[in-house]
């Protein structure tokens, strides 16, 4: 037998397949990459929130310290409102109150305040220094109300139809582009639908 036959004769050994353990760095890489570019094109100051199309959490809170009106679950029915949820500690309330200040004196749409774990005499004192723009403003001391609307920190902002339904939220301080583009055109939207539902 020649050498050649031999070499012929023995089994062929074959390589072992690559494994592809190279592959799970790459497939979380691209993973990572995606998320990222997908969250990149998300808008910050919307965030999906389960209560949407719900009921409004059943609440009661006094008034802010020095104001007559509280605010209630019971007090989000029978119009479209705007629920502000903020702070005096909070600075990025400070920011956005002007534009609340000018929404209040059009009249386009009732705001309600529910102070947020804020000392009373702050809250009092930050609304008498830059103005109150609030119908009603409950004073939410101890956070449990701001747990069931969902609050994940202040500023947030909520669009309540006529049915006492969460239609939106908007996490961060409201800008003037969101109040233009988003919140009033919702705010109008839900009063047309409100008013062809009645007739």
């Amino acid at each position: 037998m020649t050498e050649s036959s031999l070499a012929r004769s023995a089994p062929e050994r074959r390589r072992p397949a690559p494994r592809p353990a190279f592959l799970l760095p790459v497939a979380l890489f691209v993973g990572l990459t995606v998320a990222l570019g997908w969250g990149l094109t998300r808008d910050p100051g919307v965030i999906p929130s389960a209560l949407i199309g719900k009921p409004v959490p059943d609440f009661a809170l006094p008034p802010v310290q020095g104001r007559r009106l509280g605010l209630s679950d019971t007090d989000l029915r029978g119009e479209v409102s705007l629920v502000n949820v903020f702070a005096s500690w909070c600075t990025a309330c400070r920011a956005g109150h002007p534009l609340f200040m000018r929404l209040a004196q059009s009249g386009a749409v009732p705001i309600h305040g529910l102070n947020y774990k804020d000392r009373p005499a702050n809250a009092a004192g930050w609304l008498a220094t830059l103005g109150d723009p609030y119908t009603r403003t409950g004073a939410e001391l101890d956070g449990r109300v701001g747990i069931e609307w969902g609050v994940y920190g202040v500023p947030e902002t909520f669009v309540v139809d006529a049915d006492g339904r969460i239609a939106f939220k908007h996490i961060g301080p409201v800008t003037p582009q969101a109040l233009k583009e988003t919140i009033l055109p919702l705010v109008e939207r839900l009063r047309s639908k409100g008013q062809g539902s009645r007739s």
